[in-house]
């Protein structure tokens, strides 16, 4: 289906679609996803995986004749309007995402492209009535950029899927010792918002007086938000936007197909394990095992925009896990542990596969942690030995590099310094929003002393241009591995007794909020510099992206649990790092008692596993490294099942073939085709949703039997 639809797409142009991606004045390559995957968790690699390709012609002359907005212009309502139902899209694509696996691929190209092409539906309206007055620009489809990846960020960060839900009683059932109202707090919208609100801003100030070191003297890569640029400046020269008009095109057939496909699916759900998604495709012994093949298009296009080796590591640590550990740890039932308890119970099997995957995922977080940081910190010094001085000054264009600038280089730079957002209003931001929550945040969580918070807002500014210097440089965001910290430190400091798990889990979500979101700025700061979008109107984007997305994700996550068994084991919605992150705060009150017998052993042997598997990765040649899987990656599966292992790794199949028939169609429509599936099947949702709260039930349940269960209820029936 994938390749005749695009080859629909293309109107039998290949040649045009190669015209447009090689010969055009601008080249962009933009691939998703970098080695690795958002995990809902620490996989968020913040969207493009490798460094644009780089300029064979000067871009800002080819749009030198172009008048630059004003950064007032560049804010316009049209701009504000298409972001704010973007990002209600885009919250509901991340919300399923984050509560089915954790697996959160990057948005950033459907975002660019589909932010180009309403406004230009809006404009071309507009021009028809005679009614324009400002023409569409690439710096205002930075800011639209920057309010939707702001604001749907906020559906990831918000921790809905992680410690937040890690803090509700269905989560708190896995341990009884810590099911205690100083360790619960169950969602409501009111207190959710009202805590987004009080952590969500405070990074956005908090590295705003670097930006000219970050981006100007330093010449920080970040290659996300260059990879964005790039797709931007594409859009708007003529074979970019020839290109766009196809790739929406694309994007819309699929949605259309993934929207239709979710609907028809619907009516064979009437029961538990009814329906495509239960669907034994492997038999009925792999099916126990989880591994089948659930038609699900959202993890098809995952599968599209995560690299291959992401794809291969999730389907590996399924058949590690599920198809060999696990069976053979159940068959030592009675032995390692009591075969009277249930499958969900920490105590027996379930607890090997909740901490062992916990040690797989600290011990990559832990070793990449100390890699970033230990390039970030080398890297400053000897950038600062190199320059004598630390630059401080928003005045004047000297470079790290003491390179001459180019014409691209001087008009970006004097552009970018053009408009400064002052020192005072920064320090003065950071202060007032950290002394509100400091006052506020205890009256939320009483367990949460305002003393906590206090520290956390001290170093939090050294951990953010760390985690944002790190992320300039090899575009890996640690902000969960800081939140994973915060967790122990915090949750061992209170202790169990006065509310640890919880103390833990809030302080993981003020931390998590603060070096994510300065990250993220530092990444828009980029895309700004090299669009020659304003930094205040890249500032201003982000601040009223931040707020829509502090209000649409607790609404769209309310949608999501009041409609769906959110959290629970089997569930459609299981929210799998909310028990991940629940049970490593309580590993941080309680330690090591409660893991199940040689629970611990598996546990350090993993642990070192991931670090051993990262060392040889980073030491081998890149020929070699690239095909050695992932540790991380290979966590998710451990605790959820391999199932939508074989959805990605269908999804890579396919973008592999694609390629090798024609690489270039595949480069072009290929991130098209995947947003099509990612956001069809996600926007079913919202109607899915509605009719669950309708209490409308499918028709029909869809179940298979084995010919002795059949048989059995065929003479139950009397038939």
């Amino acid at each position: 289906m994938a390749p005749y639809t695009t080859e629909a797409d293309a109107s039998g142009d290949g040649a045009d679609v190669e015209e447009a991606v090689e010969a055009g004045t601008l080249r962009h390559r933009h691939n998703a996803a970098k080695d690795g995957v958002d995990d809902g968790d620490d996989i968020q690699r913040n969207g493009a995986t490798h460094a644009v390709a780089g300029e064979e012609a000067s871009v800002e002359r080819a749009f030198e004749v172009n008048k630059v907005p004003t950064w007032r212009e560049q804010l316009t309502i049209r701009a504000f309007v298409v972001s704010f139902f973007l990002a209600i899209m885009f919250s509901v694509i991340v919300m399923k995402l984050n509560l089915t696996t954790g697996i959160i691929p990057s948005l950033n190209v459907s975002a660019g492209l589909l932010g180009f092409f309403f406004v230009r539906l809006w404009t071309g309206a507009i021009e028809r009535a005679g009614f324009l007055k400002q023409p569409f620009t690439r710096q205002e489809n930075t800011v639209i950029q920057t309010c939707v990846v702001s604001a749907y960020g906020i559906a990831f960060s918000g921790g809905f899927g992680s410690y937040l839900f890690g803090m509700s009683e269905v989560i708190a059932k896995i341990d009884e010792e810590t099911n205690t109202p100083a360790n619960v707090k169950d969602p409501q919208i009111g207190w959710m918002i009202g805590f987004l609100f009080l952590v969500s801003f405070v990074g956005l100030f908090a590295l705003v007086p670097l930006r000219k070191i970050m981006i100007v003297d330093y010449k920080l890569t970040y290659p996300s938000g260059t990879a964005t640029a790039y797709l931007i400046n594409g859009f708007h020269t003529p074979e970019g936007a020839k290109l766009a008009k196809k790739q929406v095109k694309t994007l819309g057939r699929f949605f259309s197909f993934s929207f239709l496909w979710g609907f028809f699916q619907w009516f064979y759900t009437a029961g538990d394990h009814c329906g495509f998604g239960s669907f034994p495709t492997l038999g009925l012994q792999a099916y126990k095992n989880r591994f089948y093949f659930d038609f699900s298009p959202t993890y098809v296009g995952v599968g599209m925009i995560c690299p291959h080796i992401v794809n291969v590591s999730v389907l590996l640590g399924g058949i590690l896990s599920w198809g060999l550990m696990w069976p053979l740890i159940h068959n030592k039932r009675g032995s390692w542990f009591n075969a009277d308890l249930g499958d969900g119970n920490l105590q027996g099997l379930q607890g090997y596969r909740v901490f062992i995957s916990i040690a797989l995922i600290l011990g990559d977080g832990l070793y990449n942690f100390v890699r970033v940081l230990y390039h970030t910190i080398s890297s400053f010094i000897r950038m600062v030995r190199e320059n004598s001085t630390i630059p401080v000054s928003d005045e004047g264009s000297a470079t790290a590099t003491g390179e001459p600038m180019s014409f691209d280089e001087q008009r970006r730079t004097e552009l970018f310094l053009k408009d400064q957002i002052p020192k005072p209003i920064a320090f003065a931001g950071y202060a007032a929003v950290a002394a509100v929550s400091i006052a506020t945040l205890p009256q939320i969580f009483p367990e949460l002393k305002w003393y906590f918070i206090l520290i956390v807002y001290i170093f939090a500014p050294v951990l953010a241009f760390c985690n944002a210097y790190g992320s300039g440089l090899t575009d890996w965001s640690l902000a969960s591995t800081y939140g994973k910290l915060a967790i122990f430190i915090f949750g061992a400091w209170a202790g169990a007794s006065h509310g640890g798990v919880l103390v833990g889990l809030a302080a993981c979500g003020v931390m998590m909020s603060i070096v994510a979101t300065a990250a993220d700025l530092m990444q828009d700061f980029k895309t700004g510099y090299l669009t020659l979008a304003s930094p205040r109107s890249m500032f201003i984007s982000q601040v009223i992206g931040t707020a829509m997305g502090c209000v649409i994700a607790p609404c769209v996550f309310w949608l999501f649990y009041k409609s769906f068994d959110v959290g629970k084991d089997g569930s459609e919605y299981p929210a799998p790092y909310a028990t991940v992150y629940r049970n490593m705060a309580i590993l941080g009150v309680e330690g090591f008692s409660k893991l199940p017998k040689h629970c611990l052993t598996l546990c350090y042997v993993f642990f070192a596993a991931a670090i051993t598997i990262n060392l040889i990765k980073d030491n081998v040649p890149s020929k070699i490294a690239k095909y050695i899987p992932l540790p991380m990656a290979m966590a998710i599966p451990f605790y959820i099942g391999p199932y939508f292992a074989i959805d990605m790794f269908v999804g890579s199949v396919i973008i592999f073939v694609w390629s090798m028939v024609n690489k270039p169609e595949a480069e072009a429509f290929g991130p098209a085709v995947a947003s099509g599936l990612i956001c069809g099947d996600g926007i079913w949702s919202l109607p899915q949703s509605i009719l669950a709260l309708a209490k409308v039930k499918p028709p029909i349940c869809m179940k298979f039997l084995s010919r002795t269960v059949n048989a059995r209820v065929d003479t139950f029936l009397g038939n």
